[in-house]
């Protein structure tokens, strides 16, 4: 088999070619390892170690000889940084975390390596999940592989660069505010972001706890599907915040026809509703453009289009902005210098190893955070902010199940615009904050969403369509993206040069 062949192989062809034995998965991994030193200058990659993938690939290799088979045994993948991977150094994509080792893996790591998938290596993100733009990592800024000029969207940034240039066949992202969603929108590729909840949170590195959700990125909503099957499942035992909602197989679906449809509409009967709020005056020409060709060939495919209203969507942001970082200010006051991390050099006491470790390990994003999310956590400013936020949070939650009274799914843009230029939005935060206006609600809710490649914008660059579903529905979801995926080839694009 050529190697060419081996890395424009989705999740589900290259499980298929190991076990029928065209190829092998220590010859996948070294293709791939060779490809990501070739590409180093994306940055999409912290980390690897070669010794234990090819370790981990021949012993997948040693299961297929003996006749087992599975839709992900062999294939290598790669995991978003903030996941704690044994033999790997886990970072954060910060400065403070540099050099750490975890003794153990996430549970989402150990569930992939138990169905046979290989770790590849370490992705880079933005410093502690924190960005829009994969701008943010301590380490490196990544580069979107359609243009390297421009970012590739974050903070799963160097997930969705190495999918889309083809270094992996797919990767684990983390969802806090839209982190796999607009990602995969920039670059595009296909991301979902589960109900929260429904992957363990266990061995990820926290950003804000009632927000962070881990979800795989792929090609296609078939590859996401087979990876999310594999990553979800009750955890509570060791993640007080899992859901103890039994595992699926979100692969069932696929393919199959809704009651009372067709085979030339597979999707009679569905209703696809679309907010008001999402496209409105922020949303750029070329976006609204790709995303209503999108819905055309939805309807081809039988759905129905209905208007609907989420009419709080704008509060999304301040509300994010407070509740985010008051979580994150709580999450990261463990990183002193003390127990592990980043220790000045040199320091008078113990209140200056403090300032100086904290000082010289986070970055400027991670400290303005952390500085917002210590005010509005103050006493005095607790119920004006934080207790305020969550109410807010709340009625959030209820224009989506007044929405879903009207629809079964909802649809838009994923972002206001295609992925901007490495620096363009570095010095103004608020510019980067208003990028993750569509995808903040969802996250705010806990619903699942994720982003399908749908067409390009300005510049040729990717657009994505947000697909967002009721709680729960990820297998719905993922049914109605693989019915547009069937129809178009936009998931099948591949960067020049790559």
């Amino acid at each position: 088999m050529s190697a060419q062949e081996l890395h424009q192989m989705g999740v589900a062809e290259l499980a298929a070619a190991i076990a029928d034995k065209k190829t092998s998965s220590v010859e996948a991994a070294q293709h791939l390892l060779a490809r990501a030193r070739q590409h180093a200058g994306l940055g999409a990659y912290l980390a690897f170690n070669e010794d234990l993938t090819l370790a981990q690939a021949k012993a997948a290799d040693g299961r297929v000889a003996a006749g087992e088979r599975g839709p992900l045994l062999g294939v290598p993948l790669a995991h978003k940084d903030i996941f704690v991977t044994q033999g790997f150094p886990t970072t954060a994509g910060s400065k403070i975390l540099e050099g750490y080792q975890s003794p153990f893996d996430a549970t989402v790591v150990a569930h992939l390596a138990q169905a046979g998938a290989v770790t590849l290596g370490k992705l880079n993100c933005d410093e502690f999940a924190m960005g829009s733009g994969n701008d943010n990592s301590a380490y490196a800024p990544v580069h979107n592989p359609w243009d390297t000029a421009r970012v590739p969207g974050g903070s799963s940034g160097g997930s969705a660069a190495a999918v889309a240039a083809r270094l992996v066949p797919a990767a684990t992202g983390t969802d806090t505010g839209g982190s796999i969603r607009q990602p995969a929108s920039f670059t595009g590729i296909t991301g979902i972001k589960p109900t929260y909840g429904r992957c363990s949170r266990y061995g990820m590195v926290a950003f804000a706890s009632s927000l962070d959700q881990a979800g795989p990125m792929a090609r296609s909503a078939a590859d996401c599907a087979t990876l999310l099957t594999a990553m979800a499942g009750p955890d509570i035992d060791r993640d007080s915040t899992s859901l103890d909602h039994p595992a699926e197989d979100y692969t069932r679906l696929l393919g199959a026809p809704r009651d009372g449809a067709t085979a030339a509409q597979p999707l009679k009967g569905l209703r696809i509703g679309l907010p008001n709020e999402f496209f409105g005056e922020g949303c750029a020409p070329d976006v609204i453009a790709a995303v209503r060709a999108a819905l055309s060939e939805y309807e081809k495919l039988g759905a129905t289009l209905v208007d609907i209203s989420l009419p709080r969507t704008e509060l999304s942001i301040p509300v994010y902005y407070v509740i985010a970082p008051a979580e994150a200010s709580s999450n990261l006051s463990r990183f002193d210098g003390v127990k592990f991390g980043h220790r000045a050099a040199q320091y008078d006491d113990l209140t200056d190893m403090y300032k100086k470790s904290r000082s010289e390990g986070f970055g400027p994003e991670a400290q303005r955070r952390i500085m917002i999310g210590t005010y509005v956590l103050s006493h005095g400013y607790y119920d004006a902010y934080y207790l305020k936020a969550q109410q807010i949070r709340r009625l959030i939650a209820q224009d989506f199940q007044q929405a879903f009274t009207q629809c079964d799914v909802i649809a838009g843009p994923v972002a206001p615009t295609v992925a901007w230029k490495i620096g363009e939005k570095s010095d103004d935060p608020v510019a980067n904050y208003l990028a993750d206006i569509y995808t903040l609600s969802t996250s705010l809710a806990g619903l699942p969403g994720m982003s399908v490649p749908a067409g390009f914008g300005a510049a040729n660059m990717p657009v994505g369509l947000q697909l967002v579903g009721n709680y729960f529905k990820e297998g719905e979801l993922l049914q109605t993206a693989h019915a547009f995926q069937q129809a178009t080839d936009w998931h099948l694009k591949t960067p020049e040069g790559f």
